[in-house]
């Protein structure tokens, strides 16, 4: 994990507004399921369903072997948590990853906390010899700021699946080449 010293540096060149107080990004832990969930609520873009989901994944993330290498991160700004990332290994693929989930408190958008937790996961992927990122969301127009997100950070479109979540609501699956 970086230092707190670093995480200065790290918004710094990741573009982000100074973010008075300590800040770190750690590993998430499971107090955090909570106020996570609570921020995932407030950003107004996930289903009921979807924030069940986040509950199941904090939940068997504790329960997973190290060796699965899936990773949960909470950004913490004054001891409070405020962003979080999951990644994991795509099964049956070559050094291929998924970015599952990535969101920060709406009060705190557009500060760089969402760059700084992608750039984060990008430079530790590369760090351990992975291919690709994949990052899959939805086509809704609530979701347009999430896709220039991905695009401003290099990630190509790589994919489409129509009526995937329901209908007339598609999948896009934007892809990064890593090594």
């Amino acid at each position: 994990m970086h230092a707190l010293n670093a995480m200065g540096k790290l918004l710094s060149r990741a573009g982000a507004r100074v973010l008075k107080g300590t800040h770190m990004l750690r590993p998430t832990s499971p107090a955090d399921r909570e106020p996570l969930w609570k921020i995932a609520e407030a950003t107004r873009v996930f289903r009921p369903l979807e924030l069940d989901v986040l509950n199941e994944v904090i939940d068997d993330y504790f329960k997973l072997p190290e060796e699965a290498g899936d990773q949960a991160l909470t950004y913490e700004l004054e001891g409070k948590p405020v962003g979080f990332v999951y990644y994991a290994p795509t099964p049956m693929t070559d050094r291929t990853w998924h970015l599952y989930w990535i969101f920060v408190d709406p009060t705190i958008h557009a500060k760089g906390l969402g760059t700084l937790m992608l750039k984060h996961v990008e430079n530790e992927l590369k760090a351990g010899g992975a291919r690709i990122l994949l990052i899959e969301t939805s086509s809704l127009p609530i979701y347009d700021l999430t896709r220039k997100f991905y695009l401003k950070h290099g990630y190509e479109e790589a994919a489409i699946i129509k009526d995937f979540y329901i209908e007339g609501d598609d999948q896009v699956t934007y892809r990064k080449r890593l090594n």
